[in-house]
């Protein structure tokens, strides 16, 4: 494992500096998953949810706090994200999230994507729990990652 890029020689945090970096194209794509009974998946699938339109309202959620990392992590850099794509789907047990991030920039989207699967899971829970006060939250990764120096990467 080579060194932390966020740690000075004294160990003291810091943002990257990207500035030497050539802006390239980069996608990253996370996914998670809310684990719920089936009644509630199905509940949450029909629009009928006591809050409204579930699978609407967590895949635009996603998609706000994707825009708005850089003021949740302290030390990711802005990016102008040039898409974003949230999709809440049906899984075994639950509802799936999958996030993909792109941009053209100095450095890459993981997070990004992680934070808008990550906002959509928090939705989804948020406008079920009424319904089901266990659900679980799990399964947050990146699933692949294009761009940049590091190159391609995939799960």
């Amino acid at each position: 494992m080579g060194r932390l890029s966020h740690l000075d020689a004294e160990g003291r945090a810091r943002m990257v500096d990207v500035s030497d970096k050539a802006a390239s194209a980069r996608e990253a794509v996370a996914e998670g998953f809310v684990r719920m009974s089936k009644e509630t998946r199905v509940l949450a699938l029909s629009g009928q949810a006591k809050k409204g339109e579930v699978i609407a309202t967590a895949e635009l959620a996603g998609v706000m706090a994707a825009k708005k990392t850089a003021d949740l992590i302290p030390l990711c850099h802005p990016l102008p994200l040039s898409s974003i794509h949230v999709a809440v789907e049906p899984a075994d047990h639950g509802l799936r999230v999958v996030a993909r991030v792109k941009t053209t920039a100095q450095t890459g989207v993981e997070m990004e994507a992680l934070t808008a699967a990550s906002l959509a899971c928090l939705t989804l829970f948020d406008m079920l729990k009424a319904a089901e006060k266990g659900m679980v939250i799990e399964g947050l990764r990146v699933l692949e990652k294009s761009g940049g120096r590091s190159g391609d990467w995939t799960a």
